[in-house]
């Protein structure tokens, strides 16, 4: 089971947590993954930046917050025999982030590893509150820091596990307690490389530590806990007649995640393709409602389009050669090659056959490393001339319509843009995947909610 921030957002959230802990935990073996309180792991985050710039009093004023939040959490959590010890505890690991950004005070710098180390502590402190909780009602629960757990490759910031090493590990820390009938609560969103230097997988990367945790323990099912029903057909906030879908696959899941849905974090799938684990997506405000299921495969009957999607901080970015003396596919091959470098993501991709220009959407905090990366690997193209300059266009959002029952389905791709097209917003860039599986649609961003409940009513979602 994971715990999204809202979901342990306060005593009164955790205690809800706890109890759907303790009522699976009476019938069979549970792991529970934790993520930092809502909105702490942002205040960790803030700190390092006030720390790198010399800025203590902002620095303290955090701390102070971030101190007290825990500090009354623990009052209405921990019983007044064992407070004095867990606020003990609480000064520990807020001691060991203020050591942290000491020195990023004294470098006047924010090393990426060090970021890691320190903004891992709001999961720490969720961890150890959920289980003194649980311990308090009997429960043999122990926090665990998923540094212990899982090990990764040494890209600080957006790590990837290394699956084997981490079976390995997350067994031999994790089993023991299980065995005897105990609950690790584990921390999420971190690691730890295999020389034991502290990771993090990336922002909303609890539901990856989830995941992969679920695949090295062997876990039947994941119970994704959230603060809405399950994952739905589009977002209610634009389409009001949105509905929860009560199953899709993988792939499905991965995609939405991928094109915005704010569902699963993207690479959550990932570890649990090989032993098929399926996975629920659930409401922890609301724990009697179905929710939707997460399945390796389609059932039968299931086709047409499943969902809808949009991101809007978006930017299209476009490269066009302006001489005959440099080939598209060098083009492309140059600046594919540099945005995986600075590991920049790439949501969708156009390309035309007669002038070999191509464009690409990604979003838009990572705009300008995509461009430098860019100019670097090309400088000599473009210093002959051979290519015009970068064209960069943030007037844009991407709307993605995802459903594995597209396949084939005949006409589709026409009813879609037919519908768009009826709300007069205009279509500036389409890409979709050999797979069939999602349709990719650029178009102007004051246009993006329109086009989605078009497509959406259009698909009859």
């Amino acid at each position: 089971m994971k715990f999204g921030g809202t979901s342990v957002g306060s005593a009164a959230r955790m205690k809800a947590a706890a109890d759907l802990i303790a009522t699976h935990a009476a019938t069979r073996p549970v792991t529970a993954v934790v993520s930092a309180m809502s909105k702490v792991t942002d205040l960790l985050l803030d700190t390092t930046r006030l720390a790198e710039a010399g800025d203590q009093a902002g620095v303290d004023r955090n701390l102070e917050q971030l101190t007290t939040r825990h500090l009354e959490t623990a009052r209405e959590l921990i019983p007044a025999a064992e407070l004095d010890r867990v606020n003990h505890e609480i000064g520990d690991l807020v001691g060991e982030f203020r050591r942290i950004t000491g020195g990023m005070s004294l470098l006047g710098y924010r090393p990426a590893r060090a970021v890691d180390e320190a903004i891992a502590v709001g999961e720490r402190l969720s961890a150890l509150l959920v289980s003194e909780h649980l311990r308090s009602r009997g429960l043999a629960a122990e926090a665990v820091n998923a540094a212990q757990a899982i090990v990764t490759d040494a890209v600080f910031n957006n790590a990837s596990p290394l699956m084997d090493a981490t079976r390995v590990k997350a067994q031999a820390r994790l089993m023991p307690i299980l065995t005897a009938g105990g609950i690790p609560i584990v921390t999420g969103f971190n690691g730890a490389t295999t020389d034991g230097r502290p990771t993090t997988l990336g922002r909303g990367g609890s539901d990856f530590s989830a995941s992969i945790l679920a695949a090295a323990l062997g876990a039947t099912e994941l119970w994704i806990w959230t603060d809405v029903d399950g994952i739905m057909t589009a977002d209610p906030r634009l389409v009001p007649d949105a509905r929860i879908l009560d199953e899709i696959t993988y792939s499905e899941a991965a995609e939405l995640a991928w094109a915005g849905a704010k569902v699963l974090h993207p690479r959550t799938i990932a570890p649990l393709v090989e032993h098929g684990i399926p996975v629920w997506s659930k409401n922890s405000f609301a724990p009697e409602k179905p929710g939707t299921r997460i399945v390796p495969k389609l059932t039968a009957g299931n086709s047409g389009a499943k969902a809808v999607t949009s991101m809007a901080n978006v930017a299209l970015v476009s490269l066009e050669p302006a001489s005959a003396a440099v080939s598209g596919v060098h083009l492309m091959a140059s600046a594919l090659d540099a945005l995986d470098r600075v590991n920049v993501e790439i949501l969708a991709m156009s390309s035309s056959s007669y002038r070999q220009s191509f464009c690409f959407l990604v979003r838009n905090d990572e705009i300008d490393k995509a461009v430098d990366a860019i100019k670097v690997a090309l400088s000599l193209e473009f210093a002959h001339g051979y290519i015009n300059d970068v064209a960069v266009d943030r007037n844009v959002g991407l709307l993605a319509v995802v459903g594995e029952g597209m396949r084939g389905t005949q006409g589709l791709a026409g009813r879609i843009f037919t519908a768009i097209s009826r709300e007069k917003v205009n279509v500036i860039a389409i890409a979709q995947g050999s797979s069939e599986l999602t349709i990719s649609i650029a178009v102007r961003r004051d246009g993006l909610e329109k086009a989605v409940r078009a497509v959406h009513t259009e698909c009859h979602l």
